[in-house]
């Protein structure tokens, strides 16, 4: 016998792989240039210059042996420190190297809360729309997952709807702010509303409630928007960070989770997300880019590449009808689909060859995630297919 669950997620791809594996069988067919890719969030940026100067500067100097070897399970020592630096420098915090714990990337980072964190009967509340993947990382760990539908309007919270669904079973809470896949970043007045709740909630039921924050896109933001620091606003915040985004390398995947001594019982967290990545075999992160992240640590890749292809995007499908709430980050957009059924939407798009995610896997139907990534060209040539996509509508 073998494990069932894990028998479907190894054959079944998410659909925006599947969406992407068509791209690239369509592409063989028609040319590249013929098909309007916006399936996956692969950063087209190339990463900056720091990263490739750090790689050669430590291949050129640094002992192969402790450069291509084995770190502390959780981290080098030295590049935790200079990471919580980085951080205190910015946020005005004063984080150690005992405060982090280096991840293959985010997605690590949130394995290793979760089966850290989670006792029987135990829930995690996610707000859609939101990354596919969460309810595969909270449901492995043995949790449920408890879905708050979306405000629509604004991609703001609902919190009629969240506080009623706070339980002596909710564990947690996770907020991916900027987000994916509405771009949207929470205001601060909701990250305060948050909290407020938060606290009482965790007053009432005797025991803490964390809020995971969720961070990829933390850096990728545009005119100015400010994105709150949670920590800041709530003690018992704990922060899932990658640099797959920020530095354009998400197949290096490096990242951390980071524990901030407010948070309650600090040190037993601590050790149950370091017991967590030893039970999934997520130690020592790759070694050579610890070391490289921690130098490009204040780095980012032309975010002003995405801030241009947003507002070209942005312009041309208001003016063809489409309603989109504007990203404040990220690199997706996530417009209303012009029928009710996003997947039958998203299937018509094909004939434009058109590929664009149903929102539906995001929690959120009648939606569609358009990741704009990509080069500027594409975002421009592909202006005729979505008019002609609006046309079958009118």
């Amino acid at each position: 016998m073998l494990n069932e669950r894990m028998i479907g997620l190894g054959t079944q791809r998410s659909v925006i792989r599947e969406l992407f594996e068509f791209g690239k069988m369509r592409a063989a067919e028609v040319g590249a240039e013929n098909v309007f890719d916006f399936s996956i969030g692969n950063p087209s940026v190339p990463a900056p210059s720091c990263v490739t100067e750090t790689a050669l500067n430590l291949i050129k100097t640094m002992d192969p042996v402790v450069l291509h070897g084995y770190t502390s399970a959780q981290g080098d020592a030295n590049v935790r420190k200079t990471i919580a630096d980085s951080l205190n420098l910015r946020f005005g915090t004063k984080y150690t190297q005992d405060n982090l714990y280096l991840t293959t990337g985010a997605a690590a980072a949130l394995c290793c809360c979760f089966n850290g964190m989670t006792c029987p009967m135990d829930e995690f509340i996610v707000f859609a729309p939101y990354f596919p993947e969460y309810k595969v990382f909270i449901e492995g760990a043995g949790a449920k997952m408890v879905l708050i539908p979306a405000d629509t309007e604004a991609f703001q919270i609902d919190f009629d709807k969240f506080e009623k669904a706070i339980t002596k079973h909710t564990k947690g809470v996770i907020v991916n702010s900027p987000n994916n896949p509405s771009g949207v970043v929470y205001s601060e007045d909701t990250i305060k509303k948050l909290a407020e709740i938060l606290k009482r909630k965790s007053e009432e039921y005797g025991n803490p409630i964390y809020l995971i924050s969720d961070e990829p896109y933390r850096e990728i933001v545009f005119s100015g928007t400010k994105v709150p620091f949670l920590p800041k606003y709530y003690n018992n915040t704990i922060v899932c960070y990658s640099w797959s985004k920020s530095l354009s390398l998400p197949g290096e995947r490096l990242g951390y989770v980071l524990i901030p001594d407010e948070v309650e019982d600090s040190k037993m967290v601590y050790a149950a997300v370091a017991g967590a990545g030893r039970s999934l075999g997520y130690v020592c992160a790759p070694s050579m880019f610890q070391h490289i992240c921690a130098a490009c640590a204040s780095k980012t890749a032309d975010i002003s590449i995405y801030e241009t292809n947003k507002n070209i995007l942005l312009k041309a499908l208001r003016e063809m009808g489409y309603h989109v709430v504007e990203p404040g980050g990220t690199f997706y957009m996530f417009p209303r689909t012009l029928e009710e059924n996003d997947i039958a939407f998203c299937e018509k798009a094909k004939k434009y060859n058109l590929l664009i995610v149903p929102g539906t896997g995001f929690g959120c139907p009648g939606h569609t995630r358009i990741s704009y990534c990509v080069p500027t060209e594409r975002i421009e040539r592909s202006l005729v297919a979505f008019e002609a996509l609006a046309k079958e509508y009118k």
